[in-house]
Order: C-alpha cells, then sequence, then structure tokens
C-alpha cells in the first residue's frame, strides 16, 4: 500500500544543523509503513495522495520516561508540602510512594488502563507517537505484571507505539520493610524471570538511589535483567551522586535518567558508552530543585540527551512533550534544536529503536507529526496554543 504525503516542509532531524532546518515543500512517499522516498515530485496524479499545504513535518515525538499506569492521585500531597508539611510527615501518614502503591494495587488492569488514557490523550496532543510506560507501583508479581498489560492494552484504544519497562526495583513495598536485599533477590529470582517468558517488558529500570536502592543491588537486578535478554535503564543521580549513571554506562545501558548529581567523571562514563543522558525538567520545577543536570559536560563529551515527561503522580503531573522542551530550554538552557532532538532522535536511542524511529529518513517509520508553525523552535517557545494538525503513525494519519 502506497501513500504520498506533498507539499511537506520537512524537519528531518538527521545529523547536523540542516536536520533542524525546514526544508523546502517536498513529498513523502510511504509504503507498507515505512518511508520510502523523500523527493521534489508532486506526484500529481497519485490515488493516494495527501496534500500538507506547507504544513511543518517532523518525526512523531518520542516521551521516553513515564509512568502512566497508576490508580489515585496526590494533589492532597501537593497542598500539603505547600502548607509547610514535610515530605517525610506526609509518607508517616500513609501518603508518597505508598498511596499510590495502595491504590495501584486496589484497581484492575482494565481499571489502569482506563484510568490512564486521559493521560496518554494529553501526550497524543502534544505530538507524541511512541512512548515508554514504566512499572513500579505494583510492587509484587502480580501486581507489577497487571501494570505492564495495562500499559499494552493501551494500543488497543490509541494508534500510539508503547515501549515497556519492568521498574519492581522503584522502592522496597511494606512486605518487605527493613529487607531490601530481600525483595531485590525477589525480584531477581520471581519477578524478572516471569515478565521475560511472558514478553512484558523489553527493558529493566532500577531506582539507585539513598532512598531507593544502593550499587551492590542495582548490578544485580542489571545483571539478572541481561541474562533474560532485556535491555537495561537507570533512575540515577536525582537526589545525590552514588555513582548510578556510571554502573548503568558499564552495562552499556539504554539511558540514565534524572542525574542532576551527576559529575563530570559520570559523563566521562556516559561519554564512552551508548547511554544517553535523559533529563526530566518536570520533577525538577514540581519539587523546586535547585541542582541542574550538568548541561555543559553532556555537551563538552557530546552524551546525546533526551526529554521526557516523567509523568507520575508524585513529582511530575505533566501530559504534555512540548511543555517539557520549553522547561528544558528555560530551566536547564538547552537550545531548541537540543530539545527537539531530545524527544526524536535521542529519544528513540534511550529507547533502543534509533535504528526506525526519531528521523525522516528512507527506511524510517513512517511516524510523523504536522504543525501549522513556521519554524522548529516554536515547539519549545510556546505552550498552550495548538498546532498540531494531525500525527501518522505507521503511515496511518490519525487526526485526533
Amino acid at each position: 500500500m502506497e501513500h504520498v504525503l506533498t507539499n511537506a516542509r520537512i524537519v528531518s532531524m538527521q545529523a547536523g544543523d540542516i536536520g533542524y532546518q525546514p526544508s523546502e515543500p517536498l513529498s513523502i512517499v510511504i509504503r507498507d509503513g515505512k518511508i520510502a522516498e523523500i523527493t521534489t515530485n508532486t506526484f500529481a496524479d497519485h490515488p493516494q495522495r495527501t496534500n500538507c499545504q506547507g504544513k511543518l513535518v517532523t518525526p512523531g515525538l518520542i516521551d521516553c520516561h513515564t509512568h502512566l499506569i497508576y490508580a489515585g492521585q496526590r494533589a492532597n500531597e501537593f497542598e500539603q508540602r505547600l502548607n509547610g508539611v514535610s515530605y517525610q510527615t506526609i509518607a508517616a501518614q500513609g501518603g508518597g510512594i505508598m498511596s499510590t502503591v495502595k491504590a495501584t494495587r486496589q484497581a484492575s488492569q482494565d481499571q489502569l488502563t482506563e484510568l490512564a488514557l486521559p493521560r496518554l490523550d494529553g501526550l497524543l496532543r502534544s505530538g507524541i507517537t511512541s512512548v515508554e510506560i514504566k512499572s513500579g507501583y505494583g510492587l509484587t508479581l502480580d501486581d507489577e505484571i497487571k501494570m505492564l498489560k495495562a500499559a499494552k492494552a493501551l494500543e488497543t484504544h490509541r494508534r500510539v507505539k508503547i515501549t515497556t519497562t519492568l521498574l519492581a526495583a522503584h522502592a522496597v513495598p511494606p512486605e518487605f520493610a527493613g529487607k531490601a536485599d530481600s525483595y531485590v533477590d525477589f525480584i531477581c529470582q520471581s519477578i524478572i524471570p516471569q515478565v521475560a517468558e511472558q514478553q512484558l517488558a523489553s527493558s529493566v529500570d532500577v531506582f539507585c538511589e539513598s532512598v531507593g536502592f544502593n550499587l551492590k543491588q542495582t548490578e544485580q537486578v542489571f545483571q539478572c535483567a541481561i541474562a533474560h535478554g532485556l535491555a537495561i535503564k537507570g533512575h540515577t543521580e536525582q537526589l545525590s551522586n552514588l555513582g548510578g549513571s556510571a554502573l548503568t554506562a558499564r552495562y552499556n545501558g539504554l539511558s540514565v535518567d534524572h542525574i542532576e548529581y551527576l559529575d563530570e567523571a559520570g559523563v566521562q562514563a556516559l561519554a564512552q558508552s551508548t547511554t544517553v543522558a535523559t533529563l526530566l525538567p518536570g520533577a525538577f520545577y514540581f519539587l523546586r530543585e535547585t541542582r541542574k543536570p550538568p548541561i555543559e559536560w553532556l555537551r563538552h563529551y557530546q552524551v546525546p540527551m533526551a526529554i521526557a515527561t516523567d509523568i507520575n503522580p508524585g513529582t511530575s503531573p505533566f501530559a504534555d512533550l512540548t511543555l517539557m522542551m520549553n522547561m528544558a530550554c528555560t530551566l536547564f538552557g538547552l537550545t531548541p534544536q537540543e530539545a527537539l532532538r531530545g524527544v526524536t532522535t535521542h529519544a528513540a536511542q534511550a529507547l533502543g529503536v534509533a535504528a526506525s524511529r526519531g528521523q525522516i529518513a528512507v527506511g524510517y517509520d513512517a511516524d510523523l507529526a504536522f504543525w501549522s508553525l513556521n519554524h522548529p523552535a516554536e515547539l519549545s517557545y510556546q505552550v498552550g496554543i495548538p498546532s498540531l494538525q494531525a500525527r501518522m503513525v505507521d503511515g496511518e494519519l490519525c487526526h485526533d
């Protein structure tokens, strides 16, 4: 099946500055969901022809770090914190991540999928064609599997590509209070093998932090994941510098995410691997953090930087990837070109799909976003003014 898009001003995001500049009007030939040709031919008589009318066409945006599946909300905690109640007090009252764990465990798989749809719709309105979704609010074998199945079910409700990540090592559940090593053993002996056997996730993530899991525990999970054929990712250097990013890089992980406390040695370790540094400005903003990721070092050592929403109920309740692009520019000092690469080429690399997504090039998936904009810098510049005209996933136009 062949479909032709004509009169498209293409922002290809191929390497170099030229990939960021809109082209003169061109045509994109799509066959079997792939980009087959990019040409000046106007295909005036083609039976399957869509005139883009000079719209800006970018790769479909990719949100490479989300916690989209959960039940409950924590607006009450947000209000409490702003009224001076400490996080420790909130947690002692049953709040914090464990309140989300409790609500998520009580919800059915279908309920979790239904609850996630409005959040997903927000992402779609910001031009998303691919999204990564983590588990991590179940913390039992059955509940982690339930979350991953709920995430995969979203593909049956919306035209979008879902990548799932097991994050059982998100927190120590109440059943293992004071026994983090035993919980890590349980993850490795029970959860990872089952998830791998059922092909419910393509990667495994660990919250490597003083309030999460230490380096030894993180490495144990990484080794188990790799032994079961799964890729690895890390929540690292968000609150302190434990060396989790360097550990992830040593195992050639897909990405390290947050990284506010990453030092130069950690950046050098990333530069010697293919690991992407994923910035999560929504959490930085919402938590009113002051320690910024080491952007200049990442630039100096040419480490690719991705940007993601980190959408979750406790620290980043934002379902708009273009808002994150704006925050990455205004809070972290990225350029609009770096921001767009962060949600296209580099986000694709952070998901292990850089060979097929994140660029407009021959042989790539026909995952596209169509914008009523003059220049791609506008994607980072303004928020809230509708500019997305349509999305395309595997060559299928979606007017959602």
